[in-house]
C-alpha cells in the first residue's frame, strides 16, 4: 500500500470538509482553531499543486486518498 501524502489531521479535516461542513464546524468538531483549518488545507493544496478547496478535493477523490 502506497503511503498517504495527507497527515492524520489533514484527512480529518479533508473528510469532513466532503461532508460538506465549513470552515468553523471543522475547528469545532476537531477541537482547533479556524485558522488551523484554513492552513491545514493550505498545506495540502500546495502539496497538490492544486488551487482551491474543490480542486483539492476532485484531486484527492482521484488518488484515493479520501473517498465519499
Amino acid at each position: 500500500m502506497q503511503k498517504s501524502i495527507l497527515t492524520k489531521r489533514e484527512k480529518e479535516v479533508f473528510d469532513l470538509l466532503v461532508q460538506n461542513k465549513i470552515t468553523s464546524e471543522i475547528a469545532s468538531e476537531l477541537d482547533i482553531s479556524e485558522k488551523t483549518v484554513r492552513n491545514h488545507i493550505s498545506n495540502v493544496m500546495q502539496k497538490l499543486g492544486v488551487k482551491g478547496r474543490a480542486a483539492c478535493v476532485v484531486e484527492l477523490l482521484k488518488i484515493g486518498e479520501i473517498s465519499l
